[in-house]
């Protein structure tokens, strides 16, 4: 029962829409990388992910209008989730040495769902 209520309409709509985000942020990830180390990479295609993750949801997912009170939530939980991230990269990267041009690809992709229940708490409100 839990799957098909996951597996509804706007969930695949936030799936569509974090696989835009992810194909933008991951490539500009990668050009950053070619600059600098990283960690500083993956800082900067974050904040910019962020930007554009709210947008998507608010305007796609959950079609909701924008609204600076929600939008200056939204990074809050953001940033509690780009802390662990940070220490799984560390972790994959200096640790078990998994690619810096992989680790981010992994990481997403263990923080889907939760990504997707904040953020409907935090877009509609419920």
């Amino acid at each position: 029962m839990w799957l098909t209520k996951l597996l509804n309409k706007e969930f695949l709509k936030f799936i569509v829409s974090g696989a835009v985000n992810t194909v933008v942020t991951y490539l500009l990830y990668l050009l950053l990388y070619l600059f600098m180390n990283y960690s500083f990479s993956y800082t900067i295609s974050y904040v910019i992910g962020i930007f554009l993750s709210y947008y998507l949801n608010t305007i796609f997912v959950f079609k909701e209008k924008l609204k600076l009170k929600k939008f200056i939530k939204f990074p809050v939980v953001y940033l509690i989730q780009y802390l662990i991230n940070m220490a799984l990269m560390f972790v994959l990267v200096e640790q078990l040495h998994v690619s810096p041009v992989v680790v981010p690809i992994l990481i997403i992709v263990c923080t889907i769902p939760i990504t997707f229940l904040i953020s409907k708490i935090i877009i509609k409100g419920k």
